[in-house]
């Protein structure tokens, strides 16, 4: 079975794709200075390109990890997530609180999908 990199660097690669399934790197927002839901929004809006660059998108997702550096954020996150999650096809999800690689970042997404 094939397996395709994109994006890859030195440590990893941002999407692997096996067969048909994608998986993403955790993905973290380009700009830390925003608050959840900025940071949310972000990190949402490059897993929308890591999925179409790898030929999927949203709606066949079918597994979500989310951490968050304070869960008492929560409900600032879900208000960006429940907007841009497939309603049709939601996928399974975790999310956990986690201290992440810099104090600055409040959120990390990774995502696996099928073509």
């Amino acid at each position: 079975m094939t397996i395709t990199r994109i994006k890859p660097g030195p440590r990893m690669s941002q999407t692997v794709v096996h067969g048909n399934t994608v998986h993403t790197a955790g993905q973290i927002a380009d700009n830390s200075s925003a608050d959840v839901v900025g940071q949310t929004q972000q990190v949402l809006a490059k897993i929308d390109e890591l999925l179409a660059e790898a030929g999927t998108d949203k709606s066949k997702i079918l597994k979500a990890t989310i951490w968050l550096a304070d869960i008492s954020q929560f409900n600032e996150m879900n208000s960006v997530w429940d907007t841009w999650v497939d309603a049709d096809n939601p996928p399974v999800r975790a999310c956990v609180e986690s201290r992440l690689a810099f104090p600055e970042l409040l959120v990390e997404i990774q995502v696996e999908a099928a073509k």
